[in-house]
């Protein structure tokens, strides 16, 4: 490959993603891009490439598409609330610009980052695989969003155009600044609760993980493309054994209190009911959120082994132990 462009670059997993892919030589070209520049001189120091932009921006694409083999799509609207215009800007119109320019362009593979919030209904799941049913109504307008955008890059498949999809669930890990540091921040201003009996058990993935998956992807079989592929450190955890050992790692007491799932889950529910009916940010507590931290979800990852031959390289634990370092030296 003579060039690979990461897009949400400026955030965890493209950031992540652009470092590694430089540092190990994957390209004799690796570019990553973002809506930011704040981690342009982070990245210069590191010899990566970055050129901040707008992926809406046609001219800015061709540009940054120029001679370019492969688009890796990170970028992103994650949020459990917000309005739909701004997911489909941000979800649906970046990527059909990215497939449409990148395929112009002689761009030969586009790896997309997918999510597998498109699996939640609200109840406990287990070993959930990329052909089970969907809900038939998402649960946010970022998984509505982001299943649409998966379908279009899935759809526009070729053999001069090979897309696939990566399915990778809860990614922590260094430089996470989601997962991690809002539960922190909940627990900081006394608002982390067990929610429900505590002994949900979940799949998660470290970003290093992820990155495994997004190089089996670039040199998979063309059998292989056309799909999409849940993606996790391929160990199911109880959800808040993981949460206290992180506390008790960072010298903290680990949470024991408990509130129960009903009780929390119309809490969130009346707060959802307020934002909508004046218009404002994103609650404290959404019904997702709460279902996220108290009902199980785990996923069947067979089929990225068989035909992506992906095997996770770092386990969970490592994975926190590795975010608790990077978290420690930024309070320093």
């Amino acid at each position: 490959m003579q060039k690979i462009v990461v897009t949400g670059a400026s955030g965890f997993l493209g950031g992540r993603l652009l470092k590694y892919l430089t540092q190990h030589k994957r390209a004799i070209e690796v570019i990553g891009t973002g809506r930011r520049s704040e981690r342009k001189a982070e990245f210069e120091q590191l010899h990566c490439q970055y050129q901040a932009g707008d992926l809406l921006d046609e001219n800015f694409c061709r540009a940054l598409l120029e001679n370019a083999d492969v688009i890796v799509h990170c970028a992103a609207l994650s949020a459990p609330w917000g309005k739909r215009e701004e997911f489909v800007k941000a979800n649906i119109r970046t990527t059909q610009n990215l497939l449409n320019t990148g395929r112009k362009s002689g761009v030969k593979k586009f790896v997309f980052i997918s999510t597998p919030s498109i699996y939640y209904d609200g109840r406990h799941r287990f070993h959930v695989s990329e052909n089970d049913p969907l809900p038939s109504k998402p649960v946010n307008e970022y998984a509505a969003t982001k299943w649409e955008a998966e379908m279009e890059v899935l759809r526009q498949n070729s053999p001069t155009f090979q897309t696939i999809a990566l399915r990778p669930r809860a990614i922590i890990g260094e430089e996470d600044t989601v997962i991690f540091p809002r539960l922190l921040k909940a627990y900081q201003s006394g608002r982390l609760k067990i929610i429900g009996d505590g002994r949900n058990v979940v799949d998660l993935t470290t970003a290093r993980n992820v990155i495994e998956a997004v190089i089996c992807a670039l040199y998979a079989p063309k059998e292989a493309y056309g799909q999409a592929y849940n993606i996790t450190n391929g160990e199911p955890v109880i959800l808040w054994d993981e949460i206290n050992f992180l506390l008790t790692k960072l010298g903290l007491t680990p949470v024991s209190q408990h509130v129960p799932l009903g009780m929390a889950d119309a809490f969130a529910k009346l707060m959802e009911l307020k934002a909508k009916i004046t218009g404002g940010s994103e609650p404290t507590l959404t019904r997702y959120g709460i279902g996220v931290l108290a009902k199980s979800l785990t996923m069947d990852i067979s089929k990225a082994k068989a035909l992506l031959t992906y095997q996770p390289v770092q386990t969970t634990r490592e994975g926190i132990i590795e975010f608790i370092e990077w978290y420690r030296n930024q309070q320093l």
